[in-house]
């Protein structure tokens, strides 16, 4: 991977104990960052603390669909910190079934977390980018925001939406040193795949023109240069990441 400069700089990662986000954070510790990861596992979080031992690295417990959980936490990281960089990871796929017999309580869920986790945390620490005249927001939306997934309408309906926050914020913020991003990953072995059917992990592989799973490092080497003060001009965009699958 190239080599980024992230020295003096404070990261946020939502969903950071594992997965996606726990490699953006070891990445972002390599390159000189302070990172907080956040997650609603604490012993996945604990796990990760152990594994990386860095001073540079710390954790909260944050349940994302809760968002005055994370305006106090917010505020505490900001008495002795900026946040230059935020990662919004956090994210559940939810069960697969068919719209009109999806549950709701689990299109509920599946949209709060998503969605609504990604607003809040959004809302919560822009206020302190635009003070400080400098920010960069990398949200993890997916391929099944732009194409759609059968038996899979509340995630595919979420990431759209995160696709959409990203763009107006990316607008509002335009006139700032802060560049709002999403990213479009096909699916990935992470532990997300466990929430789906086998069937349904298959047709989303067959759906891949090149015929394999993302990589971890993949995505993670795409976040880098996105939260890094080399990207300087792309705001409010989706950059694909998808190995050929999306359509646009």
């Amino acid at each position: 991977m190239h080599k980024f400069d992230f020295k003096n700089k404070t990261a946020v990662i939502t969903g950071g104990a594992q997965g996606f986000g726990l490699d953006i954070a070891k990445n972002f510790l390599l390159f000189g960052a302070k990172v907080f990861i956040w997650d609603i596992d604490e012993k996945e979080l604990l796990k990760a603390t152990k594994e990386i031992n860095s001073p540079n690295l710390e954790y909260n417990v944050i349940d994302v669909s809760n968002p005055g959980l994370i305006e106090k936490t917010v505020s505490s990281i900001l008495l002795n910190n900026k946040i230059d960089i935020l990662i919004n990871s956090a994210g559940i796929t939810g069960p697969t079934a068919e719209l009109w017999n999806y549950n709701i309580n689990d299109w509920n869920s599946i949209l709060d977390i998503n969605l609504n986790g990604t607003f809040y945390c959004c809302k919560s620490i822009v206020p302190s980018m635009i003070k400080n005249n400098y920010g960069r927001i990398v949200n993890i939306a997916s391929v099944s925001g732009k194409d759609g997934n059968a038996n899979a309408s509340a995630y595919s309906s979420a990431k759209a939406g995160v696709i959409g926050l990203t763009k107006s914020l990316g607008k509002e913020l335009s006139t700032y040193n802060i560049a709002v991003n999403a990213i479009t990953p096909a699916g990935a072995k992470t532990r997300i795949l466990d929430q789906m059917s086998k069937e349904h992990v298959q047709r989303m592989l067959s759906k891949v023109p090149r015929g394999r799973f993302l990589e971890i490092n993949e995505l993670s080497s795409m976040v880098c240069w996105l939260s890094s003060e080399e990207n300087s001009f792309s705001t409010a965009a989706v950059f694909d990441i998808s190995g050929g699958r999306s359509t646009y």
